[in-house]
């Protein structure tokens, strides 16, 4: 009899709990399988990732669980129900799928690509309509400016999150992610990682992620397995035990030197008391005179500028706003900001972007505050304290 995974029927239904037994992948006329005896539980609703060397089997693993790649031999559940006693095509509508550039089809429209598996499930229009403008939405994406546009219009970060949208749109219990920001530059990189996170905390999916970044797996992941040859488990477990704790070389190779510092990639911005008053924000509507007389009572040289959704723009000096009559274009953009969400290690990097301040954002990009190089060599200090680095 063959099997179904049910779809949830509410948004936020918590993910579904994967088991591998024994999984193997032997590809014709190969000396060695791909994949050997591969036995791992995933635990629902939790970031699970995979990191390895390149041709180490991770992706083929991962694969194996949506039956991208057929198993040789071995079992996989997904909820309690044998995924290999489900049609392929139905399992698939089941369980999301981002992978790096996207993916996307170039020529369908934002809205079209996102509603494509929603569509195969024949949900009815205003459904699928409501259901993308949702989507968009959820990955900050504003439906009336992006809804139309082809992957083509858009950047390497915007056709990612609409990737994320597309997987997501079913509102799958599993998603399956491969390398989703390998090619996209450090700063958007981060910025994803963090909405991956805000995304996760709101819906609760079961997310397998496969990297070869080991500290892209110690900021996502609930837990991380370091794979060797063939997918063999070198380690199984969280971030911070695999930190503190690495079970062989292998695993003491990708951790690298400086273990304890890795330990700012646990710590996240809304874990330290990061400031609320530290710099003088001021709409870009304000007068530059009156923008100049805050500067001058408060004892600062340098002024925030916000748009009208209090999202920081530019940086502008004191010394900047002599004889302008209005502050449109005066001082320069912001570089870089960090989310509540973002890590210490994110925070620093962006601290020495910004020059020893950085904004910290909300989940729609709003300003909450700020936090600077003395907060992080802090909580630098303690952790080499605490690890005796």
């Amino acid at each position: 009899m063959t099997e179904t995974i049910e779809q949830p029927t509410e948004q936020g239904v918590s993910g579904a709990e994967i088991r591998l037994e024994k999984v193997t992948k032997k590809y014709p006329n190969t000396s060695a399988p791909a994949v050997e005896e591969f036995t791992m539980t995933i635990p629902a609703g939790k970031v699970v990732v995979f990191v390895g060397p390149s041709g180490c089997g991770k992706t083929t693993t991962m694969r194996m669980i949506n039956r991208m790649v057929e198993p040789t031999s071995g079992t996989i559940t997904i909820d309690g129900k044998d995924a290999l006693h489900i049609d392929p095509d139905q399992l698939r509508r089941t369980i999301g799928y981002a992978i790096q550039q996207a993916g996307l089809f170039p020529h369908y429209t934002v809205a079209q690509n996102i509603g494509v598996v929603p569509g195969l499930l024949k949900w009815d229009k205003k459904r699928i309509a409501d259901r993308v403008d949702e989507m968009m939405e959820l990955v900050g994406l504003d439906p009336a400016t992006f809804a139309h546009r082809l992957p083509r219009q858009l950047s390497g970060g915007q056709q990612q999150r609409v990737g994320v949208a597309r997987a997501l749109a079913a509102d799958p219990p599993v998603l399956l992610m491969d390398e989703p920001f390998g090619a996209v530059d450090p700063i958007t990189r981060g910025n994803l990682q963090d909405e991956l996170m805000r995304l996760q905390a709101e819906l609760g999916k079961t997310i397998v992620f496969v990297t070869h970044d080991f500290d892209e797996a110690v900021k996502l992941g609930d837990k991380i397995a370091v794979l060797g040859d063939r997918s063999s488990i070198q380690q199984y477990d969280t971030p911070d035990a695999i930190l503190a704790n690495p079970a062989n070389d292998t695993v003491a190779g990708f951790v690298g030197a400086g273990a304890s510092l890795k330990q700012l990639t646990l710590t996240r911005v809304r874990d330290v008391d990061y400031s609320t008053d530290q710099v003088l924000a001021v709409g870009d509507n304000e007068r530059p005179a009156v923008v100049a007389e805050k500067l001058t009572k408060s004892g600062r040289t340098y002024a925030l500028v916000l748009d009208a959704r209090r999202r920081p723009q530019r940086w502008v000096h004191v010394r900047e706003l002599v004889g302008k009559q209005s502050l449109d274009g005066v001082g320069r953009p912001v570089g870089d900001t960090v989310s509540t969400q973002s890590t210490l290690q994110d925070a620093l990097e962006a601290i020495l972007t910004e020059g020893g301040c950085a904004p910290v954002t909300g989940s729609r990009g709003e300003l909450l505050g700020s936090i600077d190089i003395n907060t992080v060599t802090s909580v630098i200090a303690n952790v080499r304290e605490e690890h005796g680095a």
